[in-house]
């Protein structure tokens, strides 16, 4: 398995793990498309994201790798203020996820979630939501090729 493979499948499982305990629990998914309900605990996707930086280091051979992930967080509610406090409370919750162990169990060098970007969302026929997209960069160093 490749370094970014391995650092974005780390990601994803310290999200899964961290976010169980919350009652109720958000559904974590990688890659997966928006279901049309949205669970009351919210809705976590991870999208694989896209290499930002890659650095040749001489002798021997290496790369240092930025690769910059996106952590999209949906919630939904009746009211506007009960879907900022769910999404606000889960952003915490993340940002505690990530930086209670930026090595991610040792698949990175380094984590770092940033600023979030907001965004109502509207669906017709569906209760309105309320959505944070949160870019994370995963900082690695890799032997050979940025492929490796």
């Amino acid at each position: 398995m490749s370094m970014r493979e391995t650092a974005i499948a780390a990601l994803h499982g310290r999200l899964a793990t961290s976010l169980a305990d919350r009652n109720p629990a958000p559904l974590v998914l990688r890659g997966e498309t928006v279901p049309q309900r949205l669970p009351p605990g919210g809705l976590v996707v991870l999208r694989d994201g896209e290499t930002v930086e890659e650095t040749a280091i001489l002798s021997p051979l290496a790369w240092a790798i930025e690769h910059r992930a996106a952590i999209e967080v949906t919630v939904a509610g009746a009211m506007s203020a009960a879907r900022s406090t769910l999404l606000d409370a889960l952003l915490v919750a993340i940002a505690a996820a990530v930086t209670a162990d930026r090595t991610l169990g040792g698949a990175v060098e380094w984590a770092q979630p940033a600023a979030p970007d907001f965004e109502d969302v509207e669906v017709e026929g569906a209760a309105a939501a309320r959505a944070a997209s949160v870019p994370v960069a995963l900082f690695f160093t890799v032997a050979g090729s940025p492929l490796a």
